[in-house]
């Protein structure tokens, strides 16, 4: 298998080296491995969809 470093699938999602990090700690990369202090993505890795709010609304279920 094909492994990607964090600055290539950075540059093939066209998203940040750091959002890649916080993906990959989140386990949300399917098969990304820790070695040492960086990370291996499997190079047919699929980009997971960005859960994040975007609207600038939160609101709790209260």
């Amino acid at each position: 298998m094909e492994y990607l470093s964090i600055r290539q699938t950075a540059d093939k999602w066209d998203i940040s080296k750091r959002r890649i990090q916080v993906l990959c700690a989140d386990n949300r990369i399917h098969g990304a491995i820790k070695i040492d202090s960086s990370w291996a993505i499997p190079a047919d890795a699929v980009k997971p969809k960005d859960e994040r709010v975007k609207s600038g609304k939160y609101m709790k279920n209260i």
